[in-house]
């Protein structure tokens, strides 16, 4: 029997056959009725696919073709989906809350629901610490200035769009390389083998301030002037990472680190692409929400990929617990972060404003808001720091799969409710992106029980991450030349390149 397929030139798969035949449309159709700028782009585009022709179907097929992908069942893909949904949302609630503190709690939340789909009893008692590691790497992005990477978006001009997008990508993938990475290195660290996190930490901080001043204040490589460079510093941080991680051969967390962040950099730059074209449509939504999703979405989905295709040391539950890997980890994850949180956002802002819309006094509602949320976090708190603590002096498998579970839909649950009373949504549906928040997360604790994805053991082959990069470089390339040609002059629109 014929398929599609069997019909197309060279046989190669439609998808496949579509891609590269994208340029040739663009020589045929678009550049003769653009004689602009953006014309000889396109030609350079159409130049650089005859070159390169015959190694992009090789390069595509690492990615797209489908036998490539077998290792994964049908339990696993959806594993990886919910994994991205998780992260996704917790993202999403993220963007009311900002910087380091509300990345952190969403990191935190995406790494605890790929534990929970793993089902691997011997990650239990590490959990927190996993959980707790990821957080912190998420957090760490939290720095980052990208307000005005997100105007360059809505440009007009191929190089400043395609700058925009491509430097997007570098933000969200330091958010997934070092996130991603650190919780991997949780995943490898063993009684045997194990993790010199001092060492991590100070090779981290070096590499951070040796590549923020060589690149920014030496060199002068400025991404994002005139915000912060803060981004310099998270790169520095995660190449240190990636090479404590190449020195001492801890492949799998690299993978984990490598995916997440190849995820959630193209996740930032799509996600600008849907917000853009969601205000060019005038869509009634929050789209910049809908950027954040994104980036959460690919983020979580490549960090849940690079952990269930790794190759994870078996651990024997005969150590006790101690403060180093049970009680700071809890304390930061389940206190700590929370509370800078509402410090930030309900004590250190004046949110009157919001509640005004809806009630006569809203001094009033807002300081009861502040004592409720203050009350779920010290609830919080107090639960499961003393559960938790008292499982110090006990041995063998003393965390369970319920107790993490449970965990994880108390502290999920009161981001969402966090972000509920500090937009009013709780008086009002003005705001039904927080109530798709509440749907996902009902949607995710049904599926998360039901799955359990099949581990795969694949190795750490930089070839593939350079093709996929390559591939991300030429979506963001076709994304730009669609954003540039749906519309004129956009409101918040900067240009990184005035001359252009």
């Amino acid at each position: 029997m014929n398929t599609e397929s069997d019909t197309l030139p060279g046989n190669k798969p439609p998808t496949l056959f579509a891609i590269n035949n994208i340029p040739n449309l663009i020589h045929r159709q678009i550049i003769p009725h653009n004689r602009s700028y953006n014309a000889i782009i396109l030609n350079g585009i159409f130049l650089f696919h005859k070159v390169y022709y015959k190694n992009i179907p090789k390069i595509f097929s690492t990615f797209i073709h489908f036998p490539v992908m077998k290792h994964l069942d049908k339990n696993t893909i959806l594993s990886i989906i919910i994994a991205g949904m998780a992260l996704a949302t917790a993202w999403a609630i993220r963007g009311q809350f900002g910087h380091e503190q509300g990345a952190a709690w969403a990191g935190g939340i995406g790494a605890l629901s790929i534990l929970l789909l793993a089902k691997r009893e011997d990650w239990y008692n590490k959990a927190i610490k996993a959980a707790f590691a990821g957080a912190v790497g998420w957090g760490f992005g939290g720095m980052m200035s990208y307000g005005i990477l997100v105007g360059y978006g809505r440009g007009e001009d191929f190089i400043n769009v395609y700058y925009g997008l491509a430097s997007l990508f570098v933000v969200g993938g330091l958010y997934g390389l070092i996130g991603g990475g650190l919780f991997g290195l949780v995943l490898e660290d063993h009684p045997k083998n194990k993790i010199k996190w001092h060492q991590v930490v100070i090779e981290m901080t070096v590499g951070g301030i040796i590549f923020y001043y060589l690149m920014i204040e030496q060199l002068g490589f400025e991404m994002t002037p005139p915000r912060s460079e803060a981004w310099g510093i998270c790169a520095g941080s995660g190449i240190a990472m990636l090479y404590f991680m190449l020195r001492t051969k801890k492949y799998s967390a690299m993978r984990v680190a490598m995916y997440s962040g190849l995820g959630a950099g193209f996740g930032f730059a799509f996600g600008n692409f849907l917000h853009v074209l969601g205000n060019v449509a005038e869509i009634p939504f929050n789209m910049w929400n809908v950027m954040e999703y994104s980036l959460g979405f690919f983020g979580g989905a490549g960090m849940a990929y690079g952990t269930f295709t790794s190759s994870w040391p078996k651990e024997e539950s005969t150590g006790k617990f101690s403060t180093s890997n049970l009680t700071l980890p809890l304390v930061g994850l389940i206190f700590v972060i929370p509370f800078f949180v509402w410090h930030q956002s309900f004590l250190m802002k004046d949110f009157s404003e919001t509640l005004g819309a809806f009630v006569s006094q809203p001094k009033t509602w807002m300081t009861a808001v502040q004592l409720v949320a203050l009350t779920s976090i010290l609830a919080l708190s107090v639960y499961w720091i003393r559960l938790f603590s008292s499982k110090k002096a006990l041995q063998g498998p003393q965390i369970s799969y319920t107790e993490i579970s449970m965990l994880f839909k108390s502290y999920f649950g009161t981001y969402i409710l966090f972000t509920i009373m500090l937009t009013g949504s709780f008086l009002s549906f003005y705001r039904i992106e927080q109530f798709l928040y509440i749907i996902n997360y009902i949607i995710i604790l049904a599926f998360i029980p039901k799955l359990k994805p099949m581990f795969s053991a694949r190795a750490a082959a930089t070839k593939t991450w350079r093709n996929v990069l390559l591939i991300i470089m030429i979506i963001l390339a076709i994304l730009t030349l669609i954003l540039i040609n749906s519309h004129g002059e956009l409101s918040h629109a900067h240009k990184r390149f005035e001359w252009i």
